[in-house]
This record gives C-alpha cells, structure tokens and sequence, in this order.
C-alpha cells in the first residue's frame, strides 16, 4: 500500500502537505483502526444502494463491493499496511481499494461525507458493545442466580454502615447484585434502542442533492431508521456518551461488589473462599491469598468514570456541527469499552468460582444483636406497645447484654422481665436468626421462599 499524503485525498485546497506535528495531532488510524469492520460494511451497504438507485453503474458497485472484501481480508489477516499520512481508517481504506480496483474507487464517496461515515462507523462500533455488554450482564447474572439458588435459606448477616444489621440469607443478598445488574440490563437495551438510527446520507451536515435511499441502507446496516435530521446526524455523540454513562454505572455495581469480595475473603471475615484463578500469592508472605482480581475490578470504574467525564467535556462546547474535537471521542470509549468487559468477565468467573463457608456467615449473622428489631417488632406485636418505647427496651436490653459480653438470646426471661415485667418466654422464639429469616416473607423479603420466588422470577425473565 502506497504512503501517499493525505492532501491527495483532501484535493488542491492544500498546497503544501502538513508537517509531522500536524501530521502525528491529526491522524486517528493508531486507534480507529478498530473500526475498519464497520466502515467496509458501511461502504458496502452504500455501493449498494448508490447502485440500486441508479447514481453509480452495477459493475462499479461489483468492482467496489470485491474490493472491499480483498480489504477486509487483508485487515483480518495483518497483510494490511496502515499509513499515518492518511490520516483514519477511511482514506487508508479507500486508498487500499483505489490500488486494488483503480477508477470506481473514487465512486464510492459519491453522496456521503467522512462526518457521517464516522458517525455510522462508530454507530455501528457502541452498537456491538452494547450488545456485548448485554451478554456479559446476563452471564453474570446467572452465576449470581446459582449462588443464590444454593444457598436460599443460608444465613448471613445484613449490614448498615458495615455494622451488623439484621440477618438476611446468602440468596437474599446475590440477589441485590441481581437486581442491580438487572438495571445495567435493562439500560444497555434502553440505549440500543434509542441509538439504532443510520446518519448514513447526511452527508457532510445539510444532507445530498443525489436520489439516494437511505431506508435501504438503514435496512442493510441493522438500524431501525435513518437519522430524522442531517445536522444532527453528525454532530451527535450521545450514544456514546449514554454507552459511557451505562459502563460507569455498571463499573460501579461492579465495584461495590468487589469491595464486599475483597472484606469477605478477608481472615478477619472469612465468609468466602476465591478460586485460585481469581487471586494470587505474597512474593514474601506464603500465607497470602490476595483477592487481587477483585480488587482490580474495583479499580476499573476510575478509568470508565474518567472516560465519560472527558468526553463530556470534550462536546459540552462545540457548536453544530462537526468539529475535529470529535475526533477524541473515540480512545476514551475503546478503553472504557474493554475496562467493562473484562471487568465483567473476570466478576463472572469469581462469582462462578467462589465458596460461601454457610458456618462462617451463621455465626457472623448469629453475634452482633442482629435479632434487636426482631425483639422490638414482638413487643409491639404482642404486648401493644408504641414502636418507640419498644426501641427504647430493646436498647436496654441490648445494653445489658454488651455488659454481660453476651447475645440478646443468652439472658435470661428474669433478665428481660427485669426490664419489662410483661416479657414472657414466647419471646425467645424470635431471638434465633432462623427464625428471624424465616418471618421476612414481604415481597422482597429475606425469607428463603421469598428468594426463591424471586430466582425463579429472574430465571424466566432470562428465558
């Protein structure tokens, strides 16, 4: 492939050729190199049409249409020679197909700009990782459903400010990630939607005088419809920006579940066992099992935060409608794109892996007066009294019991009469988890059949 200069391509407006700076600052190809699938299938839906229309002859959209397939392989195969001095993936294309079929190369440009070229191309690009994503959160939300399914009725405690709450089950509490993710998905599907519309046709920004179609090439591309109005065709970047917004979302979702892995795997904690393949080792300390995989997961919504953040910044400012500042749209979208799918990958696989020592979170859930409002809820509901001056017992017990370095369960009924003369016996059968767990039974609840209710809700949902 010739390393011709790229104001060949831009005509004789430009006498002289840009220097290297000019050169380095204003090639994309290093990056958008990754579009080269989208733009040849652009360009071929556009020969297409440009043929079906009557604008180029049938033997020309044949010569075009083979040459973008000798592209596409080359690419594939590494064969092809990326030129900086043609600046993006499309003159580097388009100049690869003016060697390999001569004249009808230059047909291909007919009735289209670069600007909404770009604007299909990387289109075209979010639109994959949107479906890509959708399939990595629905992986991860069947391995979240297998650990939820397996342990239902085990008991672990629930915490508000890390402190230990109320007991709740394993299942309960995958299933919160469940539903978390389950946002993500819907999100994902919401912005598919909303971004599946073709800028193809709008030319440079005011649209073309040729009899093009642009349903057919909407059609031929997967979109739903061509883009209503050509000046916003191609200055919109809110699909990437809504793929960046969903990414950030989901990395913190991510995030927070990487946080309660890496406190959970802990010695202090113990409530889970990561596989090998999800942690590592101390290059001083053999006992060491670093939940590092986790811990790097957590990490990634720093990189995804920060490349929404400066692609907001770099369109908060520009004017209709096109501007090179675009141009910074799309390394920031690469990374965030491949942070996120690896990040799901890699929580998958821990979730998948990972080990719930059941005695461990039992005796967790069984410390820590975990069962207090159960006993403020009982002196409400039996005795009738108002909730506050229940709160205001429960509190003295609970009290009495730190000082007595015990549980609510280990006093006595004289103990608790001591404080309230009408506690009676009954009372003990709300002080074990067990029981605790089992009487959440509102929709959404904790209660072992009440998780079950909702895995099996899910299940279907994914069928």
């Amino acid at each position: 492939m010739t390393n011709s200069s790229s104001n060949a391509m831009w005509g004789g407006r430009f006498a002289d050729g840009p220097d290297a700076i000019m050169e380095a600052i204003n090639a994309s190809i290093s990056f958008d190199r990754r579009l080269y699938a989208q733009d040849i299938q652009g360009s071929r839906a556009h020969a297409a049409m440009l043929a079906a229309t009557g604008i180029i002859s049938p033997k020309d959209a044949e010569a075009i249409r083979e040459g973008l397939l000798t592209v596409l392989s080359e690419i594939e195969t590494g064969s092809f020679e990326f030129s900086t001095a043609l600046e993006d993936i499309h003159m580097n294309v388009e100049a690869r197909l003016k060697e390999l079929i001569g004249e009808p190369a230059g047909r291909l440009h007919t009735a289209r700009s670069r600007n909404d070229q770009v604007a299909t191309d990387f289109r075209m690009w979010v639109r994959d990782q949107l479906d890509a994503t959708e399939a990595a959160l629905i992986a991860l939300i069947r391995a979240l459903l297998s650990q939820a399914e397996a342990g239902a009725g085990w008991i672990m405690p629930g915490f508000t400010h890390l402190q230990t709450a109320q007991p709740v089950t394993w299942g309960h509490h995958m299933m919160a990630y469940v539903e978390m993710f389950g946002r993500d998905l819907g999100r994902v599907r919401d912005a598919r939607v909303r971004m599946n519309e073709s800028p193809l046709g709008a030319a440079a920004l005011a649209g073309t005088s040729f009899p093009i179609d642009r349903d057919q090439t909407a059609a031929a591309l997967g979109f739903d419809r061509p883009a209503a109005n050509s000046l916003d065709a191609v200055a919109d970047r809110d699909f990437a920006l809504e793929f960046l917004s969903v990414a950030a979302i989901t990395a913190m979702h991510l995030s927070r579940f990487a946080e309660e892995l890496v406190i959970w795997s802990s010695t202090q904690f113990r409530f889970v066992a990561l596989s090998d393949r999800f942690s590592t080792g101390s290059s001083i300390m053999p006992q060491k099992k670093n939940p590092d995989a986790a811990e790097l997961i957590r990490a990634k919504i720093g990189r995804i935060l920060g490349a929404m953040i400066g692609l907001f910044t770099v369109m908060k400012g520009l004017p209709l409608t096109y501007s090179k500042d675009m141009q910074e749209d799309k390394e920031q979208v690469f990374d965030a794109a491949d942070s996120l799918m690896l990040a799901l990958a890699a929580m998958t696989g821990m979730v998948s892996d990972m080990t719930a020592n059941r005695d461990a979170l039992l005796d967790a859930a069984a410390s820590g007066f975990s069962t207090a409002t159960d006993l403020a809820d009982w002196l409400v509901r039996v005795l009738g009294l108002p909730f506050r001056e229940a709160h205001h017992i429960t509190g003295a017990l609970v009290a009495m019991a730190e000082d007595r370095c015990c549980d609510l369960h280990e006093l006595t009924l004289e103990d608790m009469q001591s404080v309230h003369g009408d506690i009676t016996a009954d009372v003990f059968a709300v002080l074990g988890v067990e029981n605790s767990v089992a009487s959440r039974t509102s929709y959404g609840g904790t209660a072992p059949e009440e998780v079950t209710r909702q895995i099996t809700r899910w299940k279907e949902m994914l069928t």
